[in-house]
């Protein structure tokens, strides 16, 4: 009892020729459809525009055609009675001893489809008098979010919390047409006419689950971006539709059981926009600015800055402008000048105790007349650039100029 298979693969106009009239999907079906009723076709084979407004309902000898894409569902009195998922053509039969209650075919939705088959099969005897489905067993694209506030969550990369308003759209996959079916399509949709689309404003089932994935973006984002596989980057997620899908699909699964409990799965996302709050922003601009200064090319981008700076000083204050830039750049462990070279300290120390001995019977200076011979000590400053040389913050002729300025030639 149940459904005969005719023919396998997907057929065209040779068997609708050999059968009067079939059931099959209408011709007039919108992409996003998810679950209708089967439609009749005519005498003439389904050429032209002949798809009838049926209420779905075969009966002993009917045949239906399952196009690629489409499964096919049977259900008596809201039980279901029957399933194919292998494209090709059926006949209807609850008589027949050798036909069969299901046809999951090899593909993907096989076990599954066994596994609610077994769960949900009719108990009885199917009658002769069935009403059919198809299911849409495609991806179903333009499924649309978005959020009207921000959402926030904990970046392991920046260290903080992070806030951002997003829209776009993902597609959605029917693992389970019989879970689909039985735990989530409202009775109204089983009734003639009806088509279940999930971008239906007015399909209060699609509206939940357009909150539940709002709801699930927080999770997802955090999912995503402290997944150290992913890079832990926030910036990669409008560049990986598929892999910001898993941590999407991951977290519907994980708050409203979309896989186990309704036969649902989310394949892809597209970001329209991420709209990042202030102080996210803020955070950005300065991850950016680090990656700028981190590395091979921070360090010549920082070396280059300096070089600069030690130019302009030299055309401005001379060879003390120079000492001092290089003085700054040693604080701050740039090059090698932070090596001591041997004798200068001592050779220092002796000038500086002969300057106190020969001004220890004068009256008291000011402070900066008595720092400025120290400042333009001709051995300081050849060293000092002389070690600029060496760490290539100057060239040649930067340090024979300064080596002229400070001899006086």
């Amino acid at each position: 009892m149940g459904l005969i298979q005719a023919a396998v693969g997907a057929l065209g106009g040779t068997l609708a020729d050999q059968w009067k009239d079939f059931y099959t999907v209408p011709g007039d079906l919108a992409p996003t459809a998810a679950l209708f009723s089967a439609a009749a076709r005519g005498t003439n084979a389904g050429r032209g525009s002949n798809a009838k407004g049926s209420d779905g309902v075969i009966t002993n000898g009917s045949r239906i055609i399952v196009p690629e894409g489409y499964g096919l569902v049977l259900m008596q009195d809201g039980a279901i009675t029957g399933f194919a998922a292998e494209p090709g053509a059926y006949e209807w039969d609850s008589e027949a001893q050798d036909s069969q209650s299901i046809f999951a075919g090899d593909g993907i939705v096989g076990p599954l489809v066994t596994t609610s088959w077994e769960r949900f099969k009719f108990g009885g005897r199917p009658s002769a008098q069935q009403r059919a489905y198809f299911v849409a067993l495609k991806e179903l694209p333009n499924n649309r979010f978005g959020t009207q506030s921000e959402i926030y969550w904990d970046d392991a990369y920046m260290n903080a919390q992070v806030g951002v308003v997003t829209r776009g759209t993902y597609t959605l996959s029917i693992t389970d047409p019989i879970l689909f079916i039985k735990a989530f399509v409202p009775a109204s949709y089983l009734e003639p006419g009806r088509v279940f689309d999930f971008t239906d404003v007015e399909n209060d089932a699609a509206s939940q689950l357009f909150n539940e994935v709002v709801g699930s973006l927080a999770p997802a984002f955090s999912m995503y971006t402290n997944d150290p596989s992913k890079g832990n980057r926030i910036t990669k997620i409008q560049q990986d539709s598929v892999g910001f899908a898993q941590s999407l699909s991951a977290a519907v699964e994980e708050n409203y059981k979309w896989s186990t409990g309704r036969g649902l799965e989310i394949v892809s996302v597209a970001i329209v926009s991420i709209e990042y709050d202030e102080s996210t922003r803020a955070l950005l601009r300065n991850v950016q600015r680090a990656d700028a200064l981190s590395g091979a090319r921070g360090n010549s981008n920082l070396q280059a800055s300096v070089a600069a700076g030690f130019e302009s000083a030299g055309e401005n204050g001379g060879p003390g402008g120079l000492i001092g830039m290089g003085m700054a750049a040693s604080g701050a462990g740039i090059g090698g000048l932070q090596q001591p070279v041997p004798g200068v300290g001592a050779q220092s120390t002796a000038a500086q105790s002969t300057a106190a001995q020969s001004t220890a019977a004068q009256p008291a200076a000011p402070a900066a007349q008595s720092a400025a011979p120290a400042a333009e000590d001709p051995m300081v400053m050849l060293t000092k650039a002389k070690q600029m040389l060496d760490a290539g913050l100057i060239t040649q002729a930067d340090y024979d100029a300064a080596k002229a300025k400070a001899l006086g030639l």
